[in-house]
């Protein structure tokens, strides 16, 4: 629990990605990045470091120039750090050491990139061009080994891109499974009415799928509130197949296995019909026309008295001295 505790965001997710020495080692031989490689790029050492500042202004002007990097260019604070993370890349990059120290910095920027929301086209498209002015630089020295040092270098930016990648992508899909969790929760919203009653509505079209995630909010709440009945309301529901009738009745029997009992509402003409035309076997469904009917058939159930205002009324009057 400590050494959890004691670790950073950017290791925490290096950890989650499964980013071991062999998986950087494998992603090291995708790219052919090999021992080779590692001695020319460090012969480019001292040409990078020279014009550190200039790279870098590279990257960020391409992003200030295009609408996709506003994100990143327009707030200051972070891109005085991402300018700072930037050059610690670029000078760790020519040193030729790619293990996990290296990737924790190239997580740690890639996290920074996506937490503001930077377009993975928008960095690829400043890569691209950070790498461009190294290779116009590598070629002004016209040195007999420097063309092949640079191809070496690009493997290695090759291997960066590769981690940054998947750190934009991974986060994206964390927000669309949490966006997913937060619709499925709105689409099937299962209401506490009274102590053991839960009201669950329906409305729009129900697939396999949306069957599935009522039967799992269902039987969640009943055990959740110890409820005892359940007003399913399908008012707002226009059609439905036979695979989410039937999964339907199998919802209301595990509730039944759970000790609740399902009042089904709303049925509209139409879908009543398709049952019958389908073929369904409806006796397993206790049914009321609509869902005020099904709440006082539900209170009944729980030995509840329903009392209209007027009927409240008339009482008070006869309690009162004096009253007819």
């Amino acid at each position: 629990m400590s050494d959890i505790a004691d670790k950073t965001p950017a290791q925490l997710l290096v950890h989650e990605m499964g980013l071991s020495d062999d998986n950087i080692a494998r992603r090291k031989r995708i790219v052919g990045l090999d021992a080779q490689d590692l001695v020319r790029i460090a012969s480019l050492k001292e040409l990078v470091l020279s014009q550190l500042d200039q790279l870098t202004a590279v990257f960020f002007n391409h992003l200030g120039a295009i609408d996709e990097g506003r994100p990143l260019t327009a707030n200051r604070l972070a891109l005085e750090r991402a300018r700072q993370l930037k050059r610690e890349h670029l000078q760790a990059m020519v040193q030729a050491e790619y293990g996990m120290a290296y990737v924790t910095q190239r997580v740690e920027l890639a996290m920074l990139y996506s937490k503001l929301g930077l377009e993975l086209r928008a960095f690829l498209g400043a890569f691209h061009h950070l790498l461009q002015s190294i290779g116009q630089a590598v070629m002004k020295g016209a040195a007999p080994d420097d063309f092949e040092a640079f191809l070496s270098l690009q493997k290695a930016a090759f291997f960066d891109i590769g981690v940054i990648v998947d750190v934009i992508v991974l986060d994206r899909e964390r927000v669309i499974r949490q966006q997913q969790d937060a619709i499925r929760e709105l689409s099937t919203p299962v209401l506490q009415v009274r102590e053991r009653l839960l009201l669950l509505p329906i409305i729009g079209v129900i697939d396999s799928y949306r069957a599935r995630l009522v039967t799992e909010s269902l039987l969640h709440s009943i055990r959740a509130n110890r409820a005892k009945v359940v007003v399913m309301d399908v008012t707002g529901v226009s059609t439905i197949d036979s695979k989410v009738a039937n999964h339907l009745i199998q919802t209301v029997t595990a509730a039944k296995l759970m000790g609740a009992s399902v009042i089904v509402t709303g049925l509209s003409a139409e879908v009543a019909q398709s049952l019958v035309a389908l073929g369904i076997d409806l006796t397993k469904l206790n049914t009321v026309g609509d869902l005020q009917g099904g709440m006082d058939e539900a209170e009944r159930y729980l030995g509840l008295r329903v009392v209209t205002a007027e009927a409240n009324r008339s009482l008070a009057t006869l309690s009162t001295p004096g009253g007819a």
